[in-house]
């Protein structure tokens, strides 16, 4: 196990000078995108199954932002800390905010809920509660609950012996209120329903019928609990759901050991404060009462609902075989040149290659690009960052292949993937048990690249280096449902300073003179502000000026200032911005010439794009830069980051169609309003309907087969 030395922690700095009025607020942008997704599923133009998969997915992401989020501002409040957000909030009006945009936002779920079933019933597909049923549904699902749910349940009561169970974070339990009938004592008990048992149960059908027919595990249970408590009285039952934060604070600077630190930040987080109660709004008061005492929480903390509290649940009808409800496949394609030309590295020798996922196959692109790698015996080193990474991921599989053929193999493990933590640790040790030089980051920074360099020997005996630089991680499911973008270069100006990264990530290399790619925390921020002030300087000059930047996030306060300079010249920005953005657009004299466009769809947008004009109108003549990085402070300060130039003209063109594409979409573009919120993109009257991932899927499809 290798240690590093320790960064110095850059913790944001507020800039007292920025005006709040100039600023949205981070975290209700973020809930705003939440609401774009949510708008999914009550869109009737995508299929049934499809809305509801975007309403679970809305679920979670809101599960993901409370643990995050929510932790994070009670940590600052409960730290005394009482500085204010950049556009003038304290923690807690920013709590009070979050409480009141979730409480709206669950009330339109539960209204797209409620719709989306009476269509799911007029496609015969039903959800139950147990006691709605027939006895013969009743008595098979009282023989699956013996056979297969009562041997994993656990009752935990509350009694003098017995103190208030843990519950883990998002389990679904079912709290009971029982009475002894000898004692006539009260007490509380909590059975949870264990990750193993499916939400959904799929009642078997008779012969010829096409009904799907679900009943839900926790009424099951509900109504079998007798046999886990005989002779007692159940007075009354509750689902409850409970969120725990995730924001843990790793103490990275006392840590002499990154991995040690990590497996302690997991078992924190498990045992972390609660920062949520979900409960059904029909629960006793009392019961309430005695649960918020019990997980030491607020009124606020507790959010009461009469809906499934876990629309996990729900995947067991979007994965149902009905492919007239969902989207048509899609198939990423293989370009001609990888399917026709098996030495990968010739055909990188050819010229820089551009490849645009899910639209071209990742696996016959990307893994080819390792996997012929690990198999070619000119190969002598792979280098390669993994962030994240899936369950039995063919890349642990090529990099141990490798090790094994006597290459030399580095891999940086980011450790510090949020969620992902747990994986990447036992990847890390499988890696290392092969031979695998395994290196786990420095200390105080974040590894977000997404970089792979291969030293490969040529026949004439010279030392070639190969890079893959991504938008993405190197993550096969993922692949298929991101938009990233990756570069595959031989270009030695770019390979030959990917090398120097990896010195700095592996060694203790103090490199800061990059020429070619931009790297955070050394020379991104500063080369981006230097891109920005020559676009001010060309339009002072009466040149052609323009900035183009595709991310997930905006928050940056000092790239934000210095776009909003840009714009108070007459500089034209379009910010393609997923997520959340933090930046104002259409503010008279300060933004009216920033326009802030979010695509959400099918597929999630996660490459990150940026173009400046360069003083001309072709737009071809500009720079074009791809990489790992968001303009936001943790990205430029906190994190590891590569970015690289574009410079051959077809690998432009692509991008260009790319963002042409998605300036002109009238389907699922919707633009950044100076309140914060967002209005969704519709066709004019008579004017076709332009969704950007249809549009590429189809323009992939032509492109392919030469039309």
């Amino acid at each position: 196990m290798r240690k590093r030395r320790s960064a110095s922690r850059q913790p944001k700095k507020i800039n007292f000078n920025v005006n709040p009025a100039h600023f949205l607020n981070r975290d209700i942008s973020w809930l705003q995108f939440n609401r774009r997704v949510l708008h999914e599923a009550a869109d009737k133009r995508n299929p049934l199954l499809e809305r509801l998969r975007f309403l679970i997915i809305f679920s979670s992401n809101l599960d993901e932002f409370v643990m995050k989020r929510i932790g994070y501002l009670k940590h600052l409040i409960s730290s005394g800390f009482t500085h204010r957000s950049v556009d003038g909030l304290t923690p807690q009006e920013q709590l009070s905010l979050i409480r009141k945009h979730i409480n709206e936002d669950l009330e339109r779920q539960r209204s797209i809920y409620l719709g989306l079933v009476s269509e799911l019933q007029r496609q015969d597909i039903y959800i139950y509660d147990f006691e709605d049923l027939m006895l013969e549904d009743q008595e098979y699902l009282n023989s699956y609950f013996r056979r297969k749910i009562f041997p994993v349940l656990t009752p935990l009561s509350v009694d003098p012996g017995h103190p208030f169970p843990f519950i883990s974070n998002l389990s679904y339990s079912l709290g009971m209120v029982l009475k002894n009938p000898m004692t006539d004592s009260i007490l509380f008990s909590r059975v949870k329903i264990p990750e193993v048992i499916p939400g959904l149960i799929l009642l078997p059908c008779n012969e010829g019928d096409k009904k799907n027919c679900f009943v839900t595990t926790m009424t099951l249970v509900r109504s079998n609990l007798h046999m886990l408590y005989p002779g007692m009285e159940i007075q009354q039952t509750v689902p409850f759901r409970v969120s725990r934060n995730a924001d843990v604070d790793h103490r990275e600077d006392e840590a002499q050991d990154l991995l040690i630190l990590v497996e302690e930040g997991i078992k924190e987080r498990r045992l972390a404060e609660c920062v949520r109660l979900e409960i059904h709004k029909s629960t006793d008061p009392n019961i309430t009462s005695f649960l918020k005492d019990s997980l030491e929480i607020l009124d606020e903390d507790i959010y009461e609902m009469d809906f499934p509290i876990d629309f996990m649940i729900l995947k067991s009808i979007v994965d149902l075989d009905l492919p007239a409800l969902k989207f048509k496949p899609w198939s990423p394609v293989i370009p001609k040149n990888f399917a026709e030309n098996s030495n990968i590295f010739g055909l990188i020798r050819q010229g820089d290659i551009l490849l645009h996922h899910p639209y071209e196959s990742f696996t016959g692109t990307v893994e080819k690009f390792l996997s012929s790698a690990a198999e070619d015996p000119h190969v002598l080193t792979i280098k390669m960052t993994l962030y994240r990474t899936g369950d039995n991921s063919p890349f642990i599989k090529y990099l141990i292949k490798a090790a094994e053929k006597g290459k030399q193999v580095v891999v940086l493990v980011e450790l510090k993937a949020r969620f992902d933590e747990q994986r990447n640790i036992v990847w890390a040790q499988k890696l290392e048990d092969a031979g695998v030089h395994v290196v786990y980051g420095i200390l105080g920074l974040k590894t977000h690249t997404k970089t792979t360099l291969i030293i490969r020997q040529e026949s004439d005996g010279e030392i070639m280096s190969y890079a893959h630089i991504g938008t993405g991680n190197y993550h096969s499911q993922t692949a298929s449902l991101y938009t990233d973008l990756g570069l595959l270069t031989c270009n030695q100006k770019i390979s030959s300073e990917v090398i120097e990264v990896f010195n700095y990530l592996t060694g203790s290399s103090l490199k800061t003179d990059y020429h070619q790619l931009l790297i955070a925390p050394i020379n991104m921020k500063s080369t981006f502000m230097a891109k920005i002030n020559h676009e001010i300087k060309n339009k002072k000059e009466g040149k052609p000026a323009r900035i183009i930047a595709k991310m997930n996030s905006m928050e940056d306060e000092v790239i934000t200032e210095a776009l909003y300079e840009a714009s108070s010249v007459g500089v034209e920005i379009i910010l393609i911005v997923r997520g959340f953005c933090c930046l104002k657009p259409g503010m008279k004299t300060l933004s009216e010439n920033i326009k802030v466009i979010s695509i959400i769809g099918r597929f999630l947008e996660h490459s990150r794009v940026f173009y400046f004009a360069n003083g001309s109108d072709d737009p071809l003549e500009g720079d074009f830069y791809i990489g790992s990085a968001d303009w936001m402070h943790r990205n430029l300060h906190n994190r590891v980051e590569l970015i690289t130039p574009i410079y051959d003209i077809k690998l432009k063109e692509k991008l260009w169609e790319f963002t042409e594409v998605m300036l002109k979409d009238n389907r699922q573009a919707w633009f950044l309003n100076e309140d914060g919120s967002y209005s969704q993109n519709a066709p004019r009257e008579g004017e076709p309907e332009v969704g950007t991932h249809s549009i590429l899927m189809n323009k992939t499809i032509k492109r392919e087969k030469g039309i």
